[in-house]
């Protein structure tokens, strides 16, 4: 069976990155030796890889891959800590207009 991963790295100056790959040890090596020089990573070395998902179906993967990319660093920072409190707090909706804070809603 296939397994397709998603992953988190931590570059040096703290700025994280977001990646899917089948191969999870290949892939960090390949960051960590800075074998793609355009590649974000190549500049922000040495990476820590702080976290990683498997899948078994590359839609799924890449599916969660997008929606990650997109959260905010304190975000991906809970995921990676497996702090799903503060994940869920992070993921309210703040809106003024959100039922929560709004009670004519």
């Amino acid at each position: 069976m296939k397994m397709y991963f998603v992953y988190i790295l931590k570059c040096s100056d703290s700025l994280l990155y977001v990646g899917i790959t089948n191969n999870i040890e290949r892939r960090f090596e390949e960051h960590q030796k800075g074998l793609n020089k355009s590649c974000f990573t190549y500049k922000r070395r040495p990476l820590e890889l702080i976290f990683n998902q498997v899948f078994n179906d590359v839609d799924q993967a890449i599916y969660f891959e997008k929606k990650i990319k997109k959260w905010s660093s304190r975000k991906k920072l809970a995921l990676a800590n497996y702090d799903f409190d503060l994940l869920e707090i992070l993921s309210e909706c703040r809106n003024a207009t959100h039922h929560k804070y709004n009670p004519d809603n």
